[in-house]
């Protein structure tokens, strides 16, 4: 984990994306630089009674200006409220928090799976590696949700030079069907040095591992869970562990291995 900072930002830029779903860009942040794929900030809901902060996985960053992105739906009260806010206005951020995907090798064939709004870490993710010169015939980035409208900056994935599947669970774009179903009718497992990487609905994560596991190919999955506190003090976030015990989500993870976390 890396270091964790308390700090202002502003919002610099406020978009809104359709269907409830939001992009906001944070500046200045002085870690923005040192972010891993798959780690998240937790951030107070301003001008409120909402106690707990809410946590959202970094969506992609500049180190330069310091400046981080956040994706969100508007699902309750505290998202709907920090919809609700303007360009100009300021947010009371922790972070970076949790632990972020480990990197695959350079043999292995990469398979990145995102689900709705489990799409921001995946990005990010697949940013790194091509920051890091990973040859990008051997990613493919697997994109789903319920209807074409939960498909949002397919542009900004596309321009990483990767190829790209989306699907809809209605048919309304792409390929019809649940991601998962799309992961299977476009990659071929059998003979490859492969690895998954996926963040999304539990029931998504679930059909992900038992792909994962009929396969037999390792990788990584991003958790969603609740975390009031962040930092692992609460247990609000505790998840039972396949060999036994438990886990906290936003202190231990939110990434663990395939297999690792009872889902």
């Amino acid at each position: 984990m890396s270091k964790i900072v308390n700090e202002n930002l502003t919002v610099t830029e406020r978009i809104h994306l359709g269907s409830d779903i939001y992009l906001f860009r944070l500046a200045p942040f002085t870690r923005a630089g040192l972010i891993k794929p798959g780690q998240f900030v937790h951030i107070r809901i301003p001008e409120s009674n909402i106690y707990f902060r809410r946590a959202f996985s970094v969506y992609d960053m500049e180190p330069e200006n310091k400046t981080i992105e956040i994706m969100f739906k508007v699902f309750g009260r505290g998202t709907s409220l920090l919809s609700k806010l303007h360009k100009g206005d300021t947010l009371d951020v922790l972070g970076p928090l949790g632990n972020g995907f480990k990197l695959p090798s350079r043999s292995e064939r990469i398979t990145l799976i995102a689900g709705g709004i489990g799409m921001p870490p995946v990005y990010l993710l697949a940013r790194k590696l091509i920051d890091k010169n990973y040859d990008k015939s051997k990613l493919i980035f697997f994109y789903g949700g319920v209807t074409g409208a939960d498909l949002v900056h397919m542009a900004r994935i596309r321009r990483l030079g990767i190829k790209l599947v989306a699907s809809t669970d209605d048919g309304s774009f792409g390929y019809r069907g649940f991601v998962t179903d799309a992961v299977r009718n476009e990659t071929d497992f059998r003979g490859n040095k492969c690895r998954i990487y996926a963040c999304g609905p539990e029931g998504m994560l679930k059909a992900v591992e038992r792909l994962a596991t009929e396969f037999r190919i390792p990788g990584q999955l991003s958790l969603e869970a609740p975390m009031p506190c962040g930092i692992g003090i609460c247990l609000g976030c505790v998840r039972p562990l396949a060999a036994g015990g438990h886990t906290r989500v936003c202190r231990d993870g939110p990434v663990y291995d395939i297999g690792e976390v009872v889902l």
